[in-house]
């Protein structure tokens, strides 16, 4: 399972909210480089293929393609809005080494 804590859903609703086109959900993934190997990215879906995995959390849609799911199993995202650092943070337990920013990270 992949999820957004509370905090991120709230935050990805809004966002949704103040999109003018349709969206149907958030595209959580993963992508190969980085610093530490792969990176991970979030975007607004417009459309899903027929090989992503759909699923819910706090009522936002998550739409998450076959390879990513591999590597995201047990990903919380978290939304945090502090002075030093403000966006999405991955908590992921298969990541073996994350860089410094904690945008990528390896297995």
């Amino acid at each position: 399972m992949i999820s957004l804590t509370e905090n991120a859903a709230k935050k990805v609703q809004v966002m949704l909210e103040g999109r003018e086109q349709s969206t149907i959900g958030l595209r959580v993934g993963v992508r190969g480089g980085g610093c530490s190997g792969f990176s991970y990215f979030l975007e607004f879906a417009d459309t899903k293929s027929d090989s992503d995995r759909e699923l819910d959390s706090h009522g936002v849609k998550l739409l998450v393609d076959r390879k990513s799911f591999l590597y995201l199993m047990g990903t919380e995202v978290d939304y945090v809005d502090r002075l030093s650092e403000s966006g999405f943070k991955f908590n992921n337990p298969n990541a073996k080494r994350t860089c410094g920013c904690g945008e990528s990270f390896s297995v």
